[in-house]
C-alpha cells in the first residue's frame, strides 16, 4: 500500500485531509484545503512505533511531517484521533499497513519531548524535585517567546472577556480583577498567590486593591522576571514573587489565597493535601479562588501517560472534574460560595495567543527552535478545539474556611457584582 494511502488509513479520510508522501503517492480528496506532506521515512517509523496522537506529533514537531493549511481546522476535523487517540485494534491494523521495517528503524523522540525515564529519576510523580523539573520543561522556556504569545500581561491562563470583541489585555484585566472581586480584597489585607506565573495577580492585587500580596512559583525565569517588573512598577513594598515551592510558604494568616492554573499540576493523590494546606494559609472568614482546567464529567481518566500533552506541554499534568474537585475543598472545610465555567473564554483566549504566535513566527522560531515554535502550535490549536467541543473545562470555585461559629463573613450580596 502506498504511504499516502496509509496516512489516510491513519488520520481517516472523513477528515477531508489530502496527503503526498516522499514516494510519490497521493491520496485524499483533489483541491482540499487542508494537505499532510510525508517527508522521510522518520515520519513513517514514528507512525509505526507510536500509532495515533503521540506518533504524529513526533513527526509533525520534528518536521518530517509538515501541514499545508490550517492547524486548528486540520485538529477539528481530526477530533478522534487528536482528542482520544487510536483503539487498540486501530493501531495494530495501522502498524500491519505500514509493515515490519518502520518498527526497526529505532530513532529517538524530538528533543522538546519529556522523557520518561528523566521524570523516574527525580521520585515519584509530584515529589517536589520531579515537580521542579515539570515546571521547569514547560515555564522556563524563554520569557521573550512567552512575551510574543501572551501579550504584555504576560498572564498564561483563561481571560474573561466582558464581551465578543474585547482585546485580550482587557480580558486578562478582566480576569485578574474577577478574581480580586470573588475574594473581596479591601486595602491591608493579605493575599497568597500560589502558582503565580509572571506576577500579573499579585501586581493586580496590590496596584488596584492596595493588598499586600506573596506570589510563589517554581519557575526561576517567571519569579526573576515578576520581581523586575514589580520594581518598575514601584510596587516593591506591596508585593513580592519568590521562586518556591508553595509547601514551603512559612507565612500564614492570609485574608485570601488565589490559585490560578495550579491545581492542575497538584496531582489526583496531592489534591486532598493540597487544599488542606491552603486552608491551613487562611485565617478564620478566609477565602480561596481555586481556577483550574477540568474534565467535564468524572468518568474520563485524569492521565494520559502516552498523551501529546503530557509528553511535550504539561508532564505529570492531571485533569480532575469540577465535581470531584469541590468534594475535597467540603471535605477539608470549605465552604463554597460560588462556581462558574469559563470554558468558552478560554477557547478566545487560546484563539489571541495562536494569532500571537502566528504574528511573531519568524521571532518565535530563532528564539526558541522550530521544534519548541511547532508544540506550542499544536498544543494551543489542539486546547481550543478541545474547549470548544467541551473535552476539557475551566472552572472557578470560591471556597470560604468559616470562623469557629460557623460564620462566613459573606455579605448576603456581593459588594459588587460578579459577571
Amino acid at each position: 500500500m502506498a504511504l499516502a494511502s496509509i496516512f489516510e488509513k491513519i488520520v481517516g479520510s472523513e477528515a477531508k485531509v489530502a496527503f503526498r508522501a516522499y514516494d510519490g503517492s497521493k491520496a485524499g480528496p483533489d483541491g482540499a484545503d487542508l494537505c499532510l506532506e510525508v517527508k522521510s521515512p522518520i515520519a513513517v517509523a514514528y507512525l509505526a512505533q507510536a500509532p495515533g496522537e503521540l506518533g504524529l506529533a513526533r513527526a509533525y514537531v520534528s518536521g518530517h511531517l509538515d501541514l499545508h493549511g490550517d492547524l486548528y481546522t486540520l485538529l477539528d476535523r481530526m477530533w478522534n484521533i487528536t482528542t482520544n487517540d487510536l483503539t487498540t485494534s486501530e493501531k495494530i491494523a495501522a502498524v500491519r499497513s505500514l509493515g515490519v521495517k518502520p518498527l526497526l528503524m529505532r530513532v529517538p523522540p524530538p528533543p522538546q519531548e519529556m522523557r520518561q525515564s528523566t521524570l523516574a529519576r527525580l521520585g515519584s510523580r509530584h515529589a517536589k524535585q520531579r515537580d521542579a523539573e515539570a515546571i521547569h520543561h514547560h515555564y522556563d522556556v524563554s520569557n521573550r517567546f512567552y512575551e510574543w504569545v501572551l501579550g504584555p500581561s504576560m498572564a498564561y491562563t483563561c481571560a474573561v472577556f466582558p464581551t465578543d470583541s474585547s482585546t485580550l489585555e482587557e480580558a486578562q484585566y478582566a480576569k485578574f480583577d474577577l478574581v480580586a472581586r470573588k475574594l473581596d480584597l479591601k486595602p491591608g489585607m493579605r493575599l497568597l498567590d500560589v502558582g503565580c506565573g509572571w506576577g500579573g495577580m499579585v501586581m493586580h492585587a496590590a496596584k488596584h486593591y492596595g493588598v499586600k500580596a506573596l506570589g510563589v512559583t517554581l519557575s526561576k525565569q517567571q519569579a526573576e522576571y515578576a520581581q523586575r517588573a514589580i520594581a518598575e512598577a514601584g510596587l516593591q513594598d506591596l508585593c513580592e514573587v519568590r521562586h518556591m515551592d508553595y509547601r514551603d510558604v512559612p507565612e500564614s494568616g492570609f485574608d485570601a489565597v488565589s490559585s490560578i492554573g495550579l491545581t492542575e499540576h497538584i496531582g489526583k493523590a496531592n489534591v486532598p493535601g493540597y487544599f488542606a494546606f491552603l486552608y491551613g494559609k487562611l485565617r478564620p472568614g478566609g477565602r480561596l479562588l481555586n481556577h483550574c482546567i477540568t474534565r467535564p464529567t468524572g468518568a474520563e481518566k485524569t492521565f494520559n501517560k502516552g498523551g501529546f500533552i503530557n509528553r511535550y506541554v504539561f508532564p505529570d499534568g492531571e485533569l480532575e472534574s469540577v465535581g470531584w474537585l469541590i468534594r475535597q475543598m467540603e471535605d477539608l472545610g470549605f465552604e463554597i460560595r460560588h462556581e462558574e465555567n469559563l470554558r468558552e473564554h478560554y477557547a478566545k483566549t487560546l484563539r489571541h495567543w495562536c494569532d500571537n504566535l502566528d504574528a511573531n513566527w519568524a521571532d518565535a522560531v530563532e528564539e526558541v527552535g522550530m521544534g519548541t515554535a511547532r508544540v506550542w502550535a499544536l498544543y494551543m490549536a489542539g486546547c481550543i478545539v478541545g474547549f470548544e467541543r467541551n473535552k476539557v473545562q475551566l472552572h472557578q470555585v470560591l471556597g470560604v474556611k468559616l470562623d469557629k461559629d460557623g460564620r462566613s463573613g459573606v455579605p448576603l450580596r456581593p459588594a459588587r457584582d460578579w459577571p
